[in-house]
């Protein structure tokens, strides 16, 4: 069954993430030198140097002339890599796994863009459907938060192919970022060598959205099943104390070999349930990711 309590957590419950205003400096100060805001150190001129760099002050009290070096201004760049694929719309709980996913954006918007980062965000269902490039600002927000909200029907028949938008990711996203990768994985295996490529070369995020009902089956007798994303049917009679069972075993070994899987790729990962409120399991999430991001081995926050 689905429920959808849209509005339930309105923007305006958002509002105690955003205090403090907006730090315009960013969360990554660049190990570069070149052009910017921040000076680095000063160095004796060499031919090919931009005279604009000359320091005339040091180099009038010197017999030499002298040019600045800067710490070239660079926020940190942050990729929200979005899963709107049919599997999603279900929810036995307080809410969609969609719209739980759709919460995560807003916070992750509002928490990143405090600091003046720039955010972007890969949207994909089957295959990659969206791309908004990183960017700053409270429009670039709204636009991204809208975008990654906007209701795209129902989708292409057919299983979400993670594997290549994860390879796509790789080949879009140069620059070292943070990714953070909000799907309920439910995809054909493969993906895991693309996540790990993107571990190595960007801190990983993993927001593993899930359902209660998927894993551990309710006795309400005959129940038809259906893959949202195939469409298939399977009719089961959920009396049987041995199905559940063998469905549970089944489900905790899912998780078992995702979470391993997620480890493997060096991401920190944090599994948000449609049975909670979604604002109080964000607020935990977010004070712990850190712990993720210092590099310190993957965590698990549920």
């Amino acid at each position: 069954s689905k429920t959808r309590r849209g509005g339930r957590l309105g923007r305006g419950r958002w509002r105690e993430l955003g205090t403090g205003g907006e730090d315009q400096d960013g969360d990554e100060r660049s190990r570069g030198r070149g052009h910017g805001l921040e000076q680095a150190d000063v160095r004796e001129y060499v031919a090919g140097d931009d005279p604009r760099q000359i320091d005339w002050n040091l180099s009038a009290r010197s017999d030499r002339t002298y040019v600045r070096e800067a710490h070239p201004d660079r926020g940190l760049d942050a990729w929200l890599i979005l899963d709107t694929s049919r599997s999603l719309d279900w929810g036995t709980a307080r809410c969609l796994k969609r719209d739980a996913a759709g919460e995560l954006v807003v916070a992750a918007s509002i928490l990143l863009a405090r600091r003046g980062n720039r955010i972007g965000a890969l949207i994909f269902d089957k295959g990659l459907q969206h791309i908004i490039p990183p960017s700053s600002g409270r429009s670039a927000r709204s636009t991204l938060i809208a975008e990654a909200s906007r209701d795209r029907g129902p989708g292409e028949d057919g299983p979400t192919d993670l594997t290549q938008v994860l390879l796509q990711a790789g080949r879009l996203i140069r620059r070292p970022s943070l990714l953070i990768v909000v799907s309920d994985f439910l995809a054909p295996t493969g993906w895991q060598q693309p996540l790990k490529i993107l571990g190595v070369q960007h801190e990983l995020v993993a927001a593993v959205i899930g359902d209660p009902r998927e894993s551990e089956l309710p006795d309400v007798g005959l129940l038809t099943m259906e893959d949202p994303e195939t469409g298939r049917q399977l009719e089961v009679d959920t009396a049987s104390r041995k199905l559940r069972e063998r469905f549970k075993s089944a489900a905790q070994e899912q998780r078992r070999q995702l979470l391993a899987d997620l480890r493997s790729a060096r991401a920190a990962i944090f599994e948000l349930s449609t049975a909670e409120d979604v604002l109080v399991q964000l607020l935990r999430i977010f004070q712990r990711v850190e712990t993720g991001r210092r590099g310190h081995g993957a965590v698990v926050v549920k």
